[in-house]
């Protein structure tokens, strides 16, 4: 897959994210310029999890966004349905003690009202039926339970907007092609954040989704955007 679609398809964004699973963390650290680690905890922070809870990480990957999870001393699971991403995270330093499970985001392994809290950390665009996953994430988790999507998103700042989306379809695939042994991949990941919609936009599909109190938090000024909902 090399374009982005709203009409994706999952066996072809497995394969893709297998394809770049070994180096997927280095690369993500690289084209965001460190920006990745601060945003995962912003994640961590707007979930407010607490020992003795349990939280789903979906669209985990490599687990690294669980194992920030993990550092509020709630139990973390991190699921993802690219086989290769799981195993490349699997075993590496810090995730050894997670639990990583095969998962499609769309059809959860798991009981109803299972968790405190599930979270999604740019893996949202990826899924076929966004309404569809989020309306299942609703089903496992708890009445007063947290959603957290952290999603690419739309610079609120006109100018630093464009010099964004420069970086994005220009500059973005011929860095990744220097760390990465994938790039087209990239130029879907750039294709797929363009495509996506906007932070109000988001919002409203949560909310019709079933969640309620849908908060919006801009990070990097608006380059990533944490959407916050409960179960009611």
């Amino acid at each position: 897959m090399t374009r982005a679609s709203l009409d994706k398809k999952p066996f072809e964004v497995a394969r893709m994210f297998d394809g770049v699973a070994k180096r997927y963390d280095v690369t993500n650290s690289v084209l965001s310029f460190g920006q990745d680690r601060r945003w995962r905890r912003k994640t961590r922070d707007a979930v407010g999890l607490h020992p003795g809870q349990r939280v789903l990480d979906v669209a985990a990957g490599t687990g690294v966004s669980t194992a920030e999870l993990a550092r509020s001393g709630a139990t973390a699971i991190a699921s993802d349905f690219s086989l290769g991403m799981l195993r490349a995270g699997h075993g590496r330093p810090g995730r050894r003690q997670l639990p990583f499970v095969a998962a499609d985001a769309l059809h959860l392994p798991f009981a109803d009202e299972a968790f405190d809290a599930v979270t999604i950390s740019f893996g949202l665009r990826n899924i076929v039926n966004v309404p569809g996953a989020l309306a299942e994430f609703l089903r496992v988790v708890k009445p007063g339970g947290r959603l957290v999507v952290c999603e690419f998103s739309t610079p609120v700042i006109p100018g630093f907007r464009q010099l964004y989306l420069n970086y994005l379809m220009r500059a973005l695939p011929r860095v990744a092609s220097k760390v990465c042994s994938n790039p087209d991949a990239y130029v879907y990941l750039a294709e797929s954040i363009r495509a996506w919609p906007k932070q109000r936009e988001l919002g409203q599909i949560i909310s019709a989704a079933g969640w309620v109190d849908v908060q919006v938090k801009n990070l990097t000024g608006g380059i990533v955007a944490l959407h916050r909902a409960e179960r009611p």
